[in-house]
């Protein structure tokens, strides 16, 4: 057995490598002026395949600025919105130093929940990225590392967007399989004709991503279905219309509020604003660029009767949100086949979230482990096999540490073809899912 100094000098000459040069280099230009995120081929995108490469560049991985020798493959490429129009949105390969075997991808996607384009992870993979918006991709590049060092290939992909849709669950899956499709296809990734393992890996707003996508990638990208080996996921968003009630007067999750909104809006072109009252009017144009960290505990108490007008005091009363909700339930999209690994907290009063609403229970500040619990039953009832693990002392931001650190040996036991050992028989039931009735 190795000794543990041994093994701690073994990690950091492995970290050196991964050392670039000493001091941060010019910050690239934002998405919004860069080139590289704008197609300008002649075929119209309606004409090409979901997944088709546009454009290529190698950058190096950047952390907190900082390059490193780490190169990673940026990849603009054909995708779907949430309206089911051709888009474009890029993705980060990251390729390992040393790749022993067949080629193995952890495709991870990020929890940088943010109404701005400028925070998405590609921008800060490239060198940008440096403030308050961007940190949560900052702290992620670390967070791959160890896949990296293991021989794993990381797919990062944009999955909010280039318009940064915040909260649209169905685009965020296209992105991160399309995102795949593209990562296979371009050369400079040397994945081009291979047939590699897939696992997918995210927390929170990466949790919409991982479990949109594994849901989904059986009708929609059967060709990437076939590759993955599991997906894990944890602080699931499943119902948003419940949390939209459940944070309702959070001292500490209401701004999310106003984020989802806005975001719902943007993602399916319709405008709230004729229901807001006043002081929603002007929180929403106040938020339009805002990030998660922008928001916790920036608005303690704040209720959607406080943002909207009076004869919409319930959000059941405005028909295109009702509309709009209804298609983000998860589960509405299919069922994974791939094995899945899903963590949930319950302990929302640590972050400011009483439990005791009708309909919704115990959660864990944002989101709620009944409606997670019923998509995982729901999906074990179909075949899927599901380990599900709730953390009752623990909230949504201390849940992450404990999730990741079972689902990164799950997923890489996926990889091993270790078998999988579902606790379907020991879920307990949960929450009604049922679409919110239209009329």
């Amino acid at each position: 057995m190795m000794r543990r100094g041994a093994g701690l000098a073994l990690v950091a000459s492995m970290l050196v490598l991964l050392i670039g040069a000493a001091g941060a280099s010019a910050a690239p230009p934002r998405p919004g002026q860069d080139p590289f995120y704008r197609y300008s081929g002649a075929t119209p995108l309606a004409q090409l395949q979901p997944g088709t490469v546009l454009n290529t560049r190698t950058e190096q991985l950047h952390v907190v600025g900082i390059p490193t020798l780490v190169k990673a493959v940026q990849i603009l490429y054909r995708s779907t919105d949430q309206q089911h129009r051709p888009a474009t949105n890029v993705t980060s390969v990251l390729l390992p130093p040393l790749q022993l075997g067949a080629p193995r991808i952890i495709s991870y996607q990020s929890f940088y929940d943010s109404l701005n384009p400028d925070d998405e992870p590609s921008y800060t993979i490239s060198g940008g990225g440096i403030s308050l918006g961007g940190a949560i991709p900052q702290l992620e590049d670390n967070l791959v590392q160890p896949f990296l060092l293991g021989g794993y290939a990381v797919a990062i992909p944009d999955t909010e967007g280039q318009q940064a849709d915040f909260a649209a669950g169905p685009e965020y899956g296209y992105n991160t399989l399309d995102g795949l499709r593209a990562a296979l296809a371009a050369p400079a990734t040397h994945l081009q004709g291979a047939n590699p393992k897939i696992g997918m890996l995210g927390y929170s707003g990466g949790a919409i991503a991982t479990e949109w996508a594994a849901e989904l990638a059986p009708t929609y990208a059967p060709d990437i279905n076939t590759k993955l080996v599991g997906a894990a996921f944890g602080g699931v968003l499943v119902d948003p219309a419940h949390n939209l009630h459940y944070v309702d007067g959070s001292s500490v999750w209401a701004g999310v509020l106003p984020m989802a909104i806005i975001g719902v809006s943007r993602a399916f072109g319709i405008d709230l604003t004729p229901y807001l009252s006043d002081y929603g009017l002007q929180i929403y144009n106040k938020l339009q660029h805002a990030t998660i960290a922008q928001v916790l505990g920036q608005y303690p108490g704040l209720t959607w009767a406080q943002m909207a007008k009076p004869e919409y005091s319930q959000p059941e009363s405005v028909p295109a949100y009702v509309h709009a909700a209804n298609q983000l339930i998860m589960g509405t999209g299919g069922t994974p086949t791939t094995p899945l690994f899903i963590g949930q907290g319950a302990n929302g009063e640590l972050e400011g979230t009483p439990g005791t609403k009708p309909g919704i229970g115990r959660g864990d500040g944002v989101m709620i482990a009944g409606d997670v619990r019923t998509l995982a039953r729901r999906y074990c009832a179909a075949g899927t096999k599901v380990q599900y693990t709730q953390y009752d002392a623990l909230s949504h931001v201390t849940t992450a540490v404990p999730w990741l650190a079972s689902a990164t040996p799950w997923l890489l036991g996926r990889f091993s073809g270790f078998p999988t050992t579902p606790n379907c028989s020991s879920i307990a039931p949960g929450n009604a899912l049922d679409p919110i009735p239209e009329g």
